[in-house]
């Protein structure tokens, strides 16, 4: 049965978070700007304190006529309080039927939010689009929920030997090739759209995992509330995959790792849980250095 959609249904809030995005975020607004006709939304803009002109871009005063958002609601913080608090700012503010967390590299189509509202119904309480690269391909964007033996075979890479694999590299998905509707465990959190009792019910992102995994960690919650979440590739938007990560990518290996152990942890109930989540911190502790070599070699290659 589909979610009604009467005039109130039209409010929506749209909440991005950015940090030095300064060649991205013009784009972006202007997308939404278009995929939002016809609703009444409010767009809410968390800057972590950006460096590279995207701060100066979002307080110039003649922004807001740029677009036909009801209302531009600009946040500064200053300083960098991470992905999670930042998105959290926003949705406390948020009154709206509708929520859209989305990523400032992302560029969308114009019928995308319809298209995604329309996915909605009684049962399924979260909607995510198809992400393509900047040159049409589609990115793999949905993923299971993430056990134990997934990181074994990731670092002992067996994951990357037997990509095709359901047994060892199922964590990934390889038998979705993303061309068709389905239920999803966590679509990548670069764009979801969210029915706000779902989020009264589920709660806010969980702040102990402050860039990585507070999406996953969102999506588990909302199933086990007993919400579905849908992939529909008929609604697609661009997506600058990583434009903020790699320039911090050492930063962001440690920190992706931490809270890894962290999602794990979270959910451990037992001693033997418990264990084996110790014995994953020490996998992920001992691969750690080899891949911060490696992304210092990316970086130097790169700079």
């Amino acid at each position: 049965m589909p979610h009604k959609d009467d005039t109130a249904g039209r409010r929506i809030a749209v909440i991005i978070v950015t940090f030095n995005n300064y060649s991205h975020i013009d784009g972006c607004l202007h997308s939404l700007s278009t995929a939002l006709s016809g609703y009444k939304a409010r767009v809410f803009v968390v800057d972590n304190a950006s460096s590279d002109g995207t701060t100066e871009y979002l307080q110039n005063p003649e922004l807001p006529a740029k677009f036909s958002f009801h209302k531009l609601v600009l946040i500064f913080n200053d300083r960098n309080t991470g992905f999670t608090y930042a998105v959290n700012q926003g949705l406390r503010i948020a009154d709206e039927n509708y929520i859209i967390l989305l990523n400032p590299d992302i560029i969308l189509q114009p019928q995308v939010i319809t298209t995604l509202v329309g996915s909605l119904s009684d049962n399924v309480g979260v909607a995510a689009p198809q992400l393509r690269f900047p040159d049409g391909r589609v990115q793999p964007s949905c993923r299971r929920f993430p056990r134990k033996r997934d990181v074994f075979f990731s670092v002992t890479g067996l994951a990357a030997l037997f990509k095709n694999s359901s047994l060892f590299n199922g964590w990934k998905m390889p038998d979705f090739d993303h061309s068709c509707a389905r239920s999803v465990d966590q679509p990548q959190g670069a764009f979801l759209l969210i029915r706000r009792d779902v989020l009264q019910q589920t709660g806010l992102l969980d702040e102990r995992f402050p860039m990585f995994f507070s999406d996953v960690d969102w999506c588990y919650r909302a199933k086990q509330q007993g919400f579905e979440i849908v992939f529909n590739p008929q609604a697609n938007v661009v997506h600058y995959k990583g434009a903020s990560v790699y320039r911090k990518r050492l930063h962001m290996i440690v920190s992706s790792h931490r809270s890894f152990v962290d999602y794990f942890k979270k959910y451990d109930r037992t001693g033997i849980q418990r264990l084996l989540t110790w014995l994953i911190f020490l996998l992920l502790l001992i691969t750690t250095l080899p891949r911060l070599l490696g992304a210092t070699l990316f970086n130097n290659h790169h700079s």
